[in-house]
């Protein structure tokens, strides 16, 4: 099969397109025939290994996988011995184990059927992005009816779906992108918008109950400035910061000082749940929300899918279709 194999940690030059051979599931896993991939900034964590630290869970010198990809959707092509949820020809999306490829393996408890109003392109962007936004606006994060919401780096693929559940709750959100997003983010059910490049997020009168940054390269305490006394801080991801920590340290520093303070400030680094992704497939069936596709690139142009990612401001996310 054709895959997008990458040996070395590094730019998109070392990315190849290679034929390797097809993976076999485990007891556990499901043999996934990809028909589209996700692209989103855990790719160009994994391409690169950084922040460095992250390489003690992904490998130390180089990749563990070397096949590029996380959340993809397709038909199943086998199932392991233990699997009983899934069968041959059933259209699934979710978490897979290098999904750019013809074909790949995923746990089953990491998959789900694939809503039948969605192509394939659009349950491919909703895996990763959408968990992440489902967990983002969580807890004490979880906004109530009339509450103000900021969501920092709106247009993006976790920026929009937190946009569209954020409004779905009931809040009024604002939403943060460059000065061509506007109207994207407002289509995606923003009540405000602002242009970054114009204006800073505290210059206005308004402050914020549940602020969502997705963006990371905004200090701590120009983020609190912009929060209610009581309002709930989420910093999601790890961009920014230093090559070792990234974004990690600016959220480690937000989780010391939390319990000194009135506000609720946290990291978050989502992790992969079977009932995220439930929630997620529910409400996508009922269109209650959908997962915006910026463009789409065939696999063999995976890296200039990265490079587009690379250069910022994409409406949505970015697919490959195989």
């Amino acid at each position: 099969m054709k895959a997008i194999v990458q040996d070395a940690y590094g730019p998109t030059d070392l990315l190849e397109l290679r034929d390797i051979d097809r993976p076999v599931p485990r007891d556990d896993e499901v043999l996934v025939e990809v028909r589209a991939a996700g692209v989103d900034p855990s790719v160009w964590h994994l391409m690169t290994g950084r922040p460095y630290v992250a390489r003690a869970v992904l490998g130390l010198r180089s990749p563990k996988n070397p096949v590029r990809g996380w959340d993809g959707a397709g038909r199943v092509a086998a199932v392991g011995a233990k699997v009983t949820d899934f069968q041959p020809g059933d259209e699934v999306f979710g978490n897979c184990e290098g999904s750019f490829a013809e074909y790949a393996r995923a746990k089953a408890t990491r998959l789900a059927l694939k809503p039948p109003n969605l192509s394939f392109e659009q349950a491919a962007a909703l895996p990763v992005s959408g968990m992440t936004a489902l967990q983002a606006l969580s807890g004490k994060a979880r906004p109530r009816p009339g509450q103000k919401v900021l969501v920092v780096g709106a247009s993006g693929g976790v920026g929009s779906l937190t946009v569209q559940l954020a409004t779905m709750y009931g809040a009024e959100v604002t939403g943060v992108c460059g000065p061509t997003g506007g109207d994207f983010v407002r289509s995606q059910g923003a009540a405000h918008v602002i242009d970054y490049t114009r204006e800073d997020i505290t210059a206005g009168p308004h402050r914020y109950d549940v602020i969502v940054d997705n963006a990371g390269l905004r200090p701590l305490p120009l983020l609190r400035r912009a929060l209610t006394p009581r309002g709930a801080l989420v910093l999601v991801g790890g961009e920014g910061g230093s090559a070792f920590f990234g974004g990690m340290s600016r959220g480690l520093r937000a989780g010391l000082l939390s319990p000194f303070v009135g506000q609720n400030l946290r990291s978050l680094m989502s992790l992969p749940r079977s009932e995220d992704l439930q929630t997620l497939k529910d409400l996508a069936a009922d269109g209650k929300i959908t997962a915006p596709v910026d463009r789409s690139y065939p696999l063999a142009e995976a890296p200039a899918a990265i490079r587009h990612l690379e250069k910022g401001h994409p409406r949505g996310k970015i697919v490959l279709t195989i």
